[in-house]
């Protein structure tokens, strides 16, 4: 089985660099740059004075989609170590899988609406933490469809073991 333990590991690897891509993305306060300071989805910066953004909807969700999906992440990730590391095949990653899924869904709907938001500011430019963002969601999809082969290959082999072909 060493198509399936690669796949997984792969996964599990494309999964720790989605979470770790997340959760940075989400907790610094550089999505958007303008002349004399930046802002992320909590804080506003002019100069070295940082303060709170006030509330408004479209911050608000994206926000909680951040959140989501970095949260869905790291649970992915910690079911997809136990599916690796665990010595019987009684396991299956379904609900990794789901979860990557969704969390790359949730990324793609906070990077969108973030951007609908501010693209027709004309001062104000996009910044790293909003581009990691962008990053993690293909290794996010990418480790969702590692352990999905890997699953698949697992069903394929229960499918085909009371046959009695030699392959």
């Amino acid at each position: 089985m060493g198509v399936k333990r690669s796949l997984q590991t792969g996964g599990i690897l494309l999964s720790f660099l989605a979470s770790v891509l997340t959760v940075l993305s989400t907790a610094t306060n550089y999505w958007t740059r303008q002349q004399g300071g930046h802002s992320g989805l909590w804080q506003e910066c002019i100069g070295n004075i940082c303060s709170n953004i006030p509330c408004q909807t479209t911050m608000a969700l994206t926000a909680a989609c951040m959140v989501l999906a970095a949260t869905f992440s790291i649970v992915a990730l910690a079911m997809g170590l136990r599916i690796r590391f665990q010595e019987g095949d009684l396991l299956r990653g379904r609900p990794t899988i789901v979860l990557l899924f969704l969390s790359g869904l949730l990324l793609l709907i906070a990077l969108v609406g973030y951007a609908a938001k501010n693209a027709w500011k004309h001062d104000d430019f996009f910044s790293w933490s909003y581009f990691i963002g962008w990053l993690a969601l293909p290794f996010s999809f990418l480790a969702g469809f590692c352990f999905l082969l890997a699953d698949m290959i697992v069903q394929s082999t229960e499918a085909i073991g009371g046959f009695p072909v030699c392959l």
